[in-house]
């Protein structure tokens, strides 16, 4: 049985091992005892000497358990977050205790790193969400557990605790096949894909010639994409030049979309990275949508639709929002060629 208690400097979590402990490790004792955390992160506390058991401190994640064994975990209080708390507006389309989904724009990244350490969505949302974040791995700070790339808009959920953060993990790396997780985006790409309807299967890695860009590669890791033709676009010369396309994603790879599409000869408009072979076609459109293109600035692909379980509750969520307004444009001019 277990316990969880308050105490000055953080909570403290009381079992006590039972016949059918014996043996156990204690990191995964502690997992059954305390699951509202993640294994790395009762892991770090093990070995920052958190975990009693009766009067020792034991930093050993293989410690075997033994019956009567009384254990305590010390859960310190979450540290304030590292990165800067900065007052970024977000068009928040859900949020309660355990999760945010926010409708990301074009230009905002998602996660501060080398180049990007400030001005991220991460620090939008330490700002917004305040003292609703009770702390990912003891760090006050949201829990990221999916990504859309710089200039991809569009709905993306992050985890508020270290309990959501598991679970929405746990979803999100078995991508669907035992849950209603849904990733779905709209891509306005180069040409027409044929089949009008069908899967790309194809690894994903490090562009060995280019180490900044991904690409379909044999030793990649397994990247499928479901895709379906939603509408084509004629040029002036009223042959197809562009179409609307739904992607599904049955994997989450880094630019998958962008890279799959790429691979079966259809990029997508505005694409700097993947689509600059294709940066001639743009002649074959109106005006109206050359403009429209050349204002974009961007890769069109927008993550419209996105469903999950709740960490908390099990419930199904599912959230649906339009084109933002630029790839909304560029769309009104295809279709007006």
């Amino acid at each position: 049985m277990s316990e969880k208690s308050g105490k000055a400097g953080g909570d403290l979590v009381k079992a006590v091992a039972g016949s059918g402990d014996v043996g156990a490790r204690l990191d995964r004792f502690l997992a059954a005892h305390a699951g509202d955390f993640s294994r790395s992160r009762l892991k770090q506390l093990l070995l920052e000497g958190e975990v009693r058991v009766g009067a020792r401190t034991i930093k050993d994640p293989a410690y075997r358990v033994k019956s009567g064994d009384k254990i305590e975990l010390h859960i310190p209080p979450a540290k304030a977050a590292k990165p800067l708390a900065q007052d970024i507006p977000l068009k928040v389309v859900f949020e309660d205790d355990h999760v945010i989904v926010i409708d990301k724009p074009a230009g905002l990244v998602v996660h501060p790193a080398a180049g990007n350490e400030d001005g991220t969505l991460v620090n939008a949302l330490i700002a917004h969400c305040g003292k609703s974040l009770s702390g990912i791995g003891g760090e006050k700070r949201p829990g990221i557990v999916h990504r859309l790339d710089k200039d991809t808009s569009g709905l993306l959920v992050v985890a508020k605790n270290d309990k959501a953060h598991r679970k929405l993990s746990e979803q999100f790396a078995d991508h669907g096949r035992s849950g209603p997780l849904i990733r779905a985006y709209l891509a306005i790409v180069w040409g027409v894909p044929e089949p009008r309807r069908g899967t790309i299967d194809a690894p994903i890695g490090r562009d060995p010639r280019a180490r900044e860009k991904m690409a379909v590669v044999p030793r990649g890791k397994r990247a499928v994409t479901h895709y379906m033709l939603l509408d084509r676009f004629a040029g002036e010369d009223r042959l197809p030049v562009a179409s609307l396309v739904e992607c599904r994603l049955a994997t989450g790879r880094t630019h998958q979309i962008r890279v799959h599409m790429t691979r079966k000869g259809h990029p997508l408009l505005g694409d700097p990275v993947y689509g600059t072979g294709f940066k001639s076609k743009a002649s074959q459109l109106g005006e109206d949508a050359q403009r429209s293109l050349a204002r974009l600035k961007r890769q069109a692909l927008h993550a419209y639709q996105l469903g999950f379980a709740h960490p908390a509750t099990g419930k199904a969520l599912f959230f649906e929002i339009p084109l933002p307004p630029d790839l909304a444009k560029l769309l009104e001019t295809l279709k007006s060629t």
